[in-house]
């Protein structure tokens, strides 16, 4: 005859349940009479087979607590959750990088932007490039002037890159030829 066999810790109710296939003897009691296998009528809960409640007890009670699959199964669960937090930390933390080198870069342009408007002579057309300090970090710029449909002005495009892998800033406006 089969007869289950309990592991694990009772009292927090995590516990697994195994079945064994070796003949455990009857048992002597304390008041030295022999105690002998029990059958369901004397004791033992029967098992049902259904897709509610798995192999378990038809009379289990709420204070069992969960099985170890049940556990793996929820810690599974949360550590698939724990990793996509992690994962979206990183893409903010990345995200957040990138948005203060492009704000320092506009900085960088619309400074590049005032020299070009503020000096006397105009930029001569073509393309030009440099770099600049600014934020405590190296800028490289490249200006293309371009003469517009009206000789009055001047289309003045620039671009500043500042760091390998950052996106570009781009910065267009029209100067005045004089």
């Amino acid at each position: 005859m089969f007869r289950p066999i309990f592991y694990g810790f009772r009292p927090t109710g995590l516990h697994v349940r195994r079945w064994s296939a070796e003949w455990i003897p009857d048992q002597v009691r304390d008041d030295g009479s022999e105690g002998g296998r029990r059958s369901a009528q004397q004791g033992f809960a029967p098992l049902s087979r259904s897709a509610e409640s798995g192999f378990t007890s038809s009379s289990r009670s709420a204070q069992q607590g969960f099985t170890l699959l049940e556990m793996l199964v929820a810690l599974a669960v949360f550590s698939l959750a724990a990793l996509a937090l992690v994962r979206l930390q990183g893409v903010t933390l990345r995200t957040a990088a990138d948005l203060d080198s492009k704000a320092l870069g506009q900085i960088v342009a619309r400074n590049l932007m005032v020299e070009v408007q503020s000096d006397v002579a105009p930029p001569s057309v073509g393309e030009e490039d440099g770099e600049v300090e600014n934020g405590g970090r190296r800028w490289h710029w490249t200006r293309t002037v371009k003469a517009t449909e009206d000789k009055r002005l001047l289309q003045v495009d620039l671009v500043v890159d500042g760091q390998p892998g950052a996106s570009p800033v781009v910065l267009s406006f029209l100067r005045e030829v004089e």
